[in-house]
């Protein structure tokens, strides 16, 4: 055994038996630390408008802090930005994560220094507890990779201000330095494949044995590889490759190319990172859902979702949730963000412990008609089928089709397809049938003649790819919406569509 791998022996039980602990005292942690919350928060411009100094309880809470997205925090982030004190958060943030938001634009999210440790020490605490619970701790003396945007900062109010992947690489461990791949010249590079071909060049030859990023471009990463090697299998490549970490998407759509692209079994490590906080990570090779992280300076709230744009919907906290509910996710935390609407819907599977699902996004559904389709209904529909006819899929998206010159409307779905199947009409049918038996309003809406089955389009090789190139969102952490309201990605999708 190395020496680092033999390090990280028992720091990695130390960790794997402190969360074991935290498990139980989830609801505890989190009351302590609403409590803690409201004492800084009461001291900033934030608390003084909600008169935080008067809230001793939840139930107070709620009352005194509204819910808000992202659009109605900005005149309280534009303060941050002109170099005003104690505005969210006492002092200023030490760091602004810039985020594309789907309708505000650019989103800038503070980072304190209370917060920055649930970043760091959240993604280090992931892959100490996989250490603990599996004992492979082979792989911190090989490379690793985390395929993420680009390091460098610029400021804005005087404070550093870039991509969160970038703001955390700045705070990688120097004992991990040797460790870490690409080189910083090449994560820095802004065009997403000049910067692929860099980091092939750089990692080809290398000892891998940790790969982390977004499903779709570790996706396209391993392509260029086998590209460069002939066809080998990434397990080929990179013998010593045995664990993947990979968030920010559903990994189901992905993981059968993803495996069949390594050629060979190996761990995989999900986790539930955002600008505004990393939320739950994978605690077990075993068990399924992410472990929501309870004890990291956020105060979880959790209304259920379809009733997350009602005036006043039904706020609950981590005690009161339920299995099997769809809640849209609400942060506050040690950074000024209060009463937060992250954007995010989640299903618990488990309150002991409190293990989680991503379901989907509030913002990405589709309810044309009045079905309200979410993101984990056509993901399971559309995978469900793929595995039945043996076929892979590389990436999809659905919007729904309402002029039709005098058709029935309907759900159109454009799927790009590793392996067609031999049958798409077919094929089609068997994801309209599984998605009526998911959601019982679209099932309505055809069984009374309102809407067409579902249609599907098939979008040529690497369609989806020159697409998030042509709209400048290749690569980084950047993802294709699973769902759409309305038709402005599909009408866009049809340049990539294959001829008939």
């Amino acid at each position: 055994m190395k020496f680092k791998s033999l390090l990280a022996k028992p720091f990695a039980s130390i960790v794997h038996n402190k969360i074991r602990k935290e498990m139980l005292r989830a609801v505890e942690d989190q009351e302590a630390i609403l409590e803690e919350l409201i004492k800084t928060g009461k001291k900033t411009e934030f608390g003084n408008d909600h008169k935080l100094d008067a809230v001793r309880t939840y139930e107070e809470f709620k009352q005194a802090v509204p819910i808000r997205d992202y659009e109605q925090f900005k005149p309280y982030i534009e303060r941050i930005k002109e170099g005003r004190q104690n505005v969210l958060w006492k002092g200023q943030p030490i760091y602004l994560a810039k985020t594309s938001g789907t309708t505000s634009g650019i989103k800038y999210i503070p980072i304190s220094r209370d917060s920055i440790s649930n970043h760091i020490d959240t993604a280090r605490n992931a892959l100490l507890n996989y250490m603990g619970e599996t004992g492979n701790t082979a792989f911190a003396d090989g490379k690793m990779i985390f395929l993420s945007g680009s390091p460098e900062l610029e400021r804005v109010g005087g404070i550093p201000t870039g991509r969160l992947s970038g703001i955390v690489n700045h705070h990688i461990p120097r004992y991990l330095r040797t460790n870490q791949l690409p080189s910083y010249e090449t994560n820095c590079i802004d065009d997403w494949e000049t910067k692929l071909d860099r980091i092939v060049e750089e990692t080809i030859n290398q000892d891998m044995t940790l790969i982390s990023g977004i499903p779709p471009w570790v996706q396209m990463y391993f392509d260029r590889l086998m590209e460069r090697t002939d066809g080998k299998k990434i397990k080929e490549i990179f013998k010593n490759f045995d664990v993947m970490v990979y968030g920010g998407v559903n990994f189901e759509p992905y993981r059968a190319k993803l495996m069949a692209s390594i050629g060979h079994p190996i761990h995989t490590v999900e986790t539930f990172p955002a600008s505004e906080g990393f939320f739950a990570f994978q605690d077990s090779q075993e068990q399924e859902g992410l472990l929501l992280n309870t004890n990291s300076g956020i105060f979880y709230e959790f209304i259920p979702a379809q009733e997350i744009f009602n005036e006043n919907p039904t706020r609950l906290s981590l005690k009161e949730v339920q299995t099997g509910v769809n809640y849209a996710m609400i942060i506050n935390n040690n950074a000024g963000l209060w009463g937060y609407n992250l954007g995010d819907t989640v299903k618990f599977i488990s309150t002991n412990p409190y293990r989680l699902l991503v379901t989907g996004r509030i913002k990405h559904f589709i309810s044309a008609f009045g079905e309200h389709v979410i993101g984990e209904e056509v993901e399971h529909s559309l995978m469900k089928a793929a595995a039945e006819e043996n076929v892979q899929i590389t990436e999809f998206t659905v919007a729904p089709m309402v002029q039709t010159n005098g058709e029935l409307p309907y759900h159109e779905w454009f799927v790009e397809f590793e392996n067609a199947p031999k049958d798409l009409q077919a094929f089609a049918m068997k994801v309209d049938h599984n998605l009526r038996q998911k959601n019982i309003y679209y099932d309505d809406l055809l069984t009374g003649n309102i809407l067409q089955p579902l249609k599907i389009r098939t979008v040529r090789k690497q369609g989806f790819i020159d697409y998030m190139k042509a709209i400048g969102k290749l690569g980084g952490q950047n993802k294709v919406p699973r769902l759409s309201n309305d038709r402005k990605l599909a009408d866009e999708l049809t340049k990539y569509v294959q001829p008939s």
